[in-house]
């Protein structure tokens, strides 16, 4: 994939990376950060740093987060990215620090999208069939 600024070397707009690392070993640990890396690389973002949280904590304000917070409050961050929403951690402490994320005027950017499902989306129904259809045979007799 090219730049979009003709090659020419800027600095983007400037991100924070967010890793929650419970228990994982450290290949996995220097992927995750690779994969952080080189989503920033391909839309021109600045890395600026990655927060780690090594507990599996469901206090919104860990060290590593509370440290986060502390770098968005910087002039002209734009963002966090995350490989994914669960490395803000389980779904209720991910919805509060996603919300104390976007109360400080930073965006929230996910590596990796959730998985919408048919009943995720608005007016989406999934028709069932009880029958196979119909098999038409078409006779070619003369």
């Amino acid at each position: 994939m090219e730049l979009l600024t003709e090659h020419r070397p800027v600095n983007g707009p400037v991100v924070y990376g967010f890793l929650r690392l419970a228990g994982v070993a450290a290949a996995r640990q220097a992927a995750l950060g690779a994969s952080l890396t080189e989503y920033c690389r391909i839309h021109e973002l600045q890395l600026s740093g990655v927060f780690t949280d090594r507990r599996a904590t469901t206090d919104p304000t860990s060290t590593a987060f509370a440290g986060l917070l502390d770098a968005l409050a910087l002039p002209d961050v734009y963002g966090v990215i995350a490989p994914a929403l669960s490395h803000l951690g389980p779904k209720h402490l991910a919805a509060e620090r996603t919300r104390r994320i976007e109360a400080t005027g930073a965006r929230l950017l996910l590596a990796r999208r959730p998985r919408i499902g048919p009943g995720d989306v608005p007016g989406q129904r999934t028709a069932h069939r009880r029958f196979p259809a119909p098999l038409l045979l078409l006779s070619t007799e003369s």
